[in-house]
């Protein structure tokens, strides 16, 4: 079971997470997927993803079954749900410090694939330093993906925060990692495992 995790200003039309949902419908994992738009609030967007895994992992015989895999702002979403729920993790070019970093954002902004406006508030930067977390537990969890051709986050950041964890540094590429198609079936092997259904 997969939970994908938008980055700041994203959707779920972003290019990564219609390759994953392709992925898991070549598969017949339809019903293993979520990909919700999270609202630009991080109390809200955290509490509808909690919401969204608890009822993945009603139909789970283990934490280990789900995995969140947030990009960017998503992928610090994604490191807390881990540590609340104990559930795995992949991470593709993570926001680290996201308290730090988006306190620059605070303002009015156009959504990247709808061009929708919405408003980063500054009590958002108070609910992103609420859920921050400084050390990861069970590194055999979480899988980080990280470019070094990032052009918005620094990758050393991510390569530090998630030592001992699983990682794919990958030379060059860039924040939306436009290569991802060349790491997706590293990242679907270590998320679905041995349990991966292969397309008829």
């Amino acid at each position: 079971m997969i939970l994908y995790l938008h980055g700041f200003r994203s959707s779920p039309t972003s290019l990564k997470a219609r390759m994953m949902a392709d992925a898991m419908a070549a598969r017949g994992l339809s019903a293993d997927w979520a990909c919700p738009q999270l609202p630009a609030s991080p109390r809200a967007a955290v509490e509808l993803a909690m919401g969204i895994a608890r009822r993945q992992l009603d139909r789970a015989a283990s934490p280990r079954e789900l995995t969140v895999i947030g990009s960017s702002l998503g992928g610090f979403y994604a490191t807390w749900l881990a540590e609340q729920l104990g559930c795995k993790a992949v991470l593709l070019n993570p926001a680290v410090e996201a308290a730090r970093d988006l306190a620059t954002q605070v303002g009015e902004h156009r959504m990247y694939h709808s061009d929708a406006p919405f408003a980063f508030l500054p009590g958002y930067v108070d609910e992103l330093a609420a859920i921050h977390v400084p050390r990861v537990t069970l590194p055999d969890r979480y899988f980080l993906v990280a470019a070094t051709g990032d052009e918005v986050l620094d990758w050393r950041e991510m390569r530090d925060r998630y030592a001992g964890c699983r990682q794919r540094i990958v030379q060059g590429s860039d924040h939306g990692l436009s290569d991802f198609a060349q790491w997706m079936p590293e990242v679907l092997e270590f998320t679905l495992g041995d349990k991966q259904v292969r397309p008829q």
